[in-house]
């Protein structure tokens, strides 16, 4: 890695699935105000609602992760208009 190049907030960022509760580590400027135990470190905290470990395109699996109703709530306005 370059020197001088990345903000002084660059730092090793703990980033966790809420969907399935895989957790990994990386490098991030997120401000962030959680932090969580990992590998026998504290780290930052960020919480994700869908990863490539829970995403169908990267699992295979048609599995849909609907957390705030986006789906149950388009259904209800646009679901039944081809229907006769």
């Amino acid at each position: 890695m370059k020197k001088g190049i990345h903000p002084e907030s660059y730092r090793p960022v703990v980033f966790k699935d809420m969907s399935n509760g895989d957790m990994f580590l990386s490098q991030s400027t997120v401000n962030t105000k959680e932090t969580i135990e990992f590998e026998s470190e504290i780290y930052p905290l960020v919480k994700l609602e869908i990863s490539n470990t829970s995403h169908p395109f990267y699992t295979g699996k048609s599995k849909l992760v609907d957390t705030a109703g986006r789906v149950d709530k388009f259904m209800s306005r646009y679901g039944n208009r081809n229907r006769k």
